[in-house]
């Protein structure tokens, strides 16, 4: 069956679907809660060191589809002005960046509307690095899951569950984006984990990489599951390695644009 043929199947799917995520949405509201009341005593035992997830987000910076993800025009300038402004325009899923359930499925959360409770939370790193090597197309799975768990405890409601394949390491080199033969080619979440997340209460999930599907998903279904259940992703995540696997707490810096769904992001964890 063709990719396009694919896709639309699980659009169609999605889309029939969306009484059970709106029930979804709903409970996961009520796990954002949760996970919002986790990171205040979390915050409490830091020791302040914050650690910036964001990369720096210029033409260069790689993207899905190729094209430049910011655009700069010189709108003011000092010799002329007396001040400096730049006309900046750049497309949402661009940079570190946040996925807001609109941008997969229709009556749901605009960025806009995230509840910012769900923007400060517990952050656990799941370390695929290992499988990444073996695999550039490597997902997290249920079993990397429950081996986390049995190695670290429970996984907080509400939390962030952030994927660290290693792929920050590749930033500036193709292989961030592409194989040898130009093929996407980037670690991701599987269905089927992200699915035990849902019925976790996690709240948001985020890739060191493009993409929350893997570089060689033929039907985004991770997009099309986790998104339309009410959650958001981050994708292109920086310096995880800088991070225990637990104790951190995530600030989500999402953009408050009308109707975005999504949008470049400054994301910064406390220890």
């Amino acid at each position: 069956m063709c990719n396009a043929c694919l896709i639309e199947n699980v659009r169609r799917e999605a889309i029939s679907r969306r009484s059970f995520f709106a029930r979804s949405a709903a409970a996961g509201a009520a796990a954002i809660t949760a996970g919002a009341m986790a990171a205040k005593p979390a915050l409490a035992q830091s020791s302040g060191q914050v650690v910036d997830l964001t990369w720096t987000l210029d033409p260069e910076f790689p993207t899905f589809d190729g094209m430049p993800g910011i655009m700069f025009e010189s709108d003011k300038d000092y010799e002329a002005d007396g001040y400096k402004i730049w006309k900046v325009t750049f497309f949402e899923h661009s940079g570190t960046h946040i996925d807001a359930p609109a941008h997969f499925a229709p009556d749901t959360n605009t960025v806009d509307m995230l509840p910012p409770e769900s923007l400060m939370c517990p952050l656990c790193i799941i370390d695929l690095k290992a499988k990444a090597a073996e695999d550039p197309n490597a997902m997290v799975e249920p079993e990397d899951i429950e081996a986390f768990v049995s190695a670290n405890g429970e996984i907080p409601e509400g939390a962030c569950v952030a994927m660290n394949s290693g792929w920050a390491d590749k930033m500036g080199d193709a292989s961030y984006r592409n194989d040898g033969e130009g093929n996407f080619a980037f670690p991701g979440f599987a269905k089927s984990a992200t699915d035990m997340l849902l019925d976790m209460g996690v709240a948001s999930i985020g890739v060191d990489t493009l993409s929350l599907d893997p570089g060689n998903s033929a039907d985004f279904a991770v997009h099309y599951s986790w998104l339309p259940a009410g959650r958001y992703g981050i994708e292109n995540l920086a310096n995880l390695d800088q991070l225990p696997a637990t104790g951190a707490t995530l600030f989500v810096g999402a953009p408050k644009h009308a109707g975005g769904t999504g949008g470049p992001a400054r994301v910064m964890a406390v220890v």
